[in-house]
């Protein structure tokens, strides 16, 4: 499912027309973007939890070269599903795989 379609099914959904739908999935995304970068977690009850996570520094190689580079620590950003959202999903592919 691509963002097109995300905007399809939640206008059928809502009545709201497709524009107004891209526009609020426009605003979501820019505000958890926002709010990662700038340090905050995102906690959606009953879906899940965005936040950033620490990565350590490594040594990577050039493929080409194989040349050793050093790659800093970063923070990059990290869903976790909850619970729920977890079950949905098992119960989701139990009933498909049995169908």
């Amino acid at each position: 499912m691509n963002k097109a379609d995300l905007v399809d099914i939640i206008s059928e959904g809502t009545g709201l027309t497709k524009v107004e739908t891209a526009a609020v999935i426009d605003a979501f995304l820019a505000t958890v973007a926002y709010a990662l970068s700038k340090g905050e977690r995102v906690e959606l009850r009953r879906f899940g939890t965005f936040s950033l996570k620490d990565r350590k520094p490594k040594v990577g190689r050039n493929p080409k070269t194989g040349v050793t580079v050093p790659i800093p620590a970063r923070k990059v950003p990290h869903f976790k599903p909850s619970p729920e959202l977890k079950k949905f999903i098992e119960e989701q592919l139990k009933a498909e795989k049995n169908a």
